[in-house]
């Protein structure tokens, strides 16, 4: 694996990740690695004909997280070279399909991409916690739910492409509970007794019209290996759990507001 650091910043990560990750998989393109400074970009990977692109902050670079940072993106790579349906498919297809005809918030229509991210993001960690330990993934799970829940906050947030924040709204934090629950169970990471089940359970205390445990359901059974119809239809049942069932629509002309 060909991985390439630009600009300054730490390697060790990157290299350890590369490490693991050769355990089980390879990638055919080389990885360029971009630490940027804002710190609010955390991670994201970009795909190219010649190059997948690693985006991270400094701050996340130099965390305690940035391998498994890193292996999680190397992991999206894997998906996107094998094309994946959840790696292929576009969002805003699926989307249409889903609300076309409904009036929709701009908030709960930013929610479904978050929601689209999840399940991209599932496939990925598939593959991450058959290479690299789980402790540090549910220890971070736990912490961010909790500061989620302890939050609250009065208006809302954009919630971040891949990582559970504080200040995000009460609806879309029941869905980055059942993420975190669905994706603990599909790996058999913790026990029924965790704190992560406390702090789900009041999330959903906190917004009642989100089902948590249907939303679990969900992304708990994604099919390791769907073709494309089926992950598309997946992908708009959970769009309209989320816009539709929870009580997000009225009927209009369009899916935005």
């Amino acid at each position: 694996m060909d991985v390439r650091l630009r600009g300054d910043g730490p390697i060790d990560p990157f290299l350890g990740a590369a490490s693991l990750f050769e355990t089980e998989l390879d990638l055919d393109l080389p990885v360029e690695v971009r630490v940027r400074e804002d710190p609010e970009e955390r991670t994201w990977a970009g795909h190219y004909d010649d190059r997948h692109v690693l985006n991270i902050s400094r701050k996340a670079a130099t965390s305690a997280m940035a391998r498994e940072l890193a292996l999680h993106e190397f992991a999206h790579m894997a998906r996107y070279e094998e094309e994946h349906p959840s790696h292929v498919q576009s969002t805003e297809e699926a989307l249409f399909l889903a609300l076309s005809g409904r009036s929709v918030e701009r908030r709960k229509l930013s929610h479904c991409y978050q929601i689209a991210n999840h399940m991209k993001d599932i496939y990925a960690d598939d593959i991450t916690l058959t290479v690299g330990p789980s402790g540090k993934l549910v220890t971070f799970f736990e912490s961010q739910l909790a500061a989620a829940v302890a939050d609250r906050p009065r208006e809302h947030h954009h919630p971040d492409s891949r990582l559970l924040t504080g200040a995000t709204d009460p609806d879309i934090t029941v869905v980055n509970a059942a993420f975190a629950l669905a994706m603990c169970e599909r790996h058999d990471l913790v026990g029924r007794s965790h704190r992560l089940y406390d702090l789900a359970h009041a999330a959903a205390d906190d917004a009642p019209a989100v089902d948590l445990g249907a939303f679990k359901r969900l992304f708990r059974s994604l099919a390791a290996d769907p073709s494309a119809s089926e992950y598309r239809k997946q992908l708009v049942d959970a769009a309209r759990l989320y816009a539709v069932d929870a009580g997000g629509t009225s009927d209009g002309p369009a899916a935005a507001d």
